[in-house]
């Protein structure tokens, strides 16, 4: 086959490609209203190209498979539009002579409201999901009691930041040390995941730098048992509990997993009463 024709095939499949990935998502899924008279399946294309920050012909074209540039940033834009998963924003990028992104250019930093309802009905045990460089990205209120994370700026909400960096949190960690070598042998598997993130490495400096125990232990992980979670914590009430905790994964594609906290001496949770409210990941 000729390139002219190899080009115009791939054409064809990303027009394709993109119109069936637009009819699948629905208006509500974007926060726009699906209106009593919808004749399109999906979203129409005049709310793709604003949702994504173009103009309606431009996108048209590109839809239709015609022979225009597009930037890194429209088709980011557009997988976020389209609600694509890691596989499919690739696919996106190949069918459109692109090369595929790094890693970080599509990390998670939120969850959908299903989730969130989910991490509220878990109350009163305490749970929160984390990505790959382990930040918090989403929690219920019994977590929030756990590490103030609702009075905590964003780049604060990491789970070995906050075992590292936070002298409170230290002081309830009878078994601080061995949970926190654990930790970082841990989160040092998950780095192979993605080697070259440089958010991930960004934050590995970040951390080597402000934290002693941290740069000496890097070096030489414990690998020593599997724990993504705390051991042993003191609650307010002065009491060391053991804790158990399952993971459970929430979004495979972007390494998104729930950690769920158990008081071990009863199997239920260890947060206390709960008034759930709306929280933002």
């Amino acid at each position: 086959m000729s390139p002219v024709k190899s080009l115009a095939r791939t054409r064809r499949e990303l027009a394709e490609f993109v119109r069936q990935r637009r009819e699948r998502v629905t208006p509500t899924e974007v926060g726009l209203p699906s209106g009593p008279r919808r004749r399109t399946p999906g979203l129409r294309r005049e709310e793709v190209a604003a949702l994504a920050g173009v103009g309606i012909t431009w996108y048209t074209w590109f839809e239709q498979g015609r022979d225009i540039n597009v930037s890194e940033t429209f088709l980011l834009n557009l997988s976020r539009v389209l609600k694509l998963d890691d596989e499919d924003c690739c696919h996106l990028f190949l069918l459109a002579q692109q090369r595929p992104p790094a890693y970080e250019a599509r990390q998670a930093t939120a969850v959908s409201p299903l989730t969130q309802a989910v991490l509220d009905q878990l109350a009163p045990c305490p749970a929160y999901v984390m990505n790959l460089r382990w930040d918090l990205v989403a929690w219920n209120e019994s977590a929030d009691r756990w590490f103030g994370l609702n009075d905590r700026a964003a780049t604060e909400r990491n789970l070995l930041r906050l075992v590292f960096r936070d002298d409170g949190l230290r002081e309830r960690m009878p078994d601080w040390e061995r949970d926190a070598r654990k930790l970082l042998a841990n989160f040092r598997c998950d780095l192979a995941v993605a080697p070259e993130d440089p958010t991930i490495l960004a934050f590995v400096d970040d951390m080597r730098r402000l934290s002693e125990p941290f740069r000496h232990w890097w070096a030489e992980p414990d690998r020593q048992g599997y724990q993504r979670g705390i051991s042993r914590l003191t609650g307010d009430d002065g009491r060391v509990r053991s804790l158990r905790h399952e993971m459970l994964i929430v979004d495979e594609h972007h390494h998104l997993r729930m950690l769920v906290y158990f008081d071990d001496d009863t199997g239920n949770g260890v947060g206390g009463t709960d008034s759930r409210r709306d929280t933002e990941g």
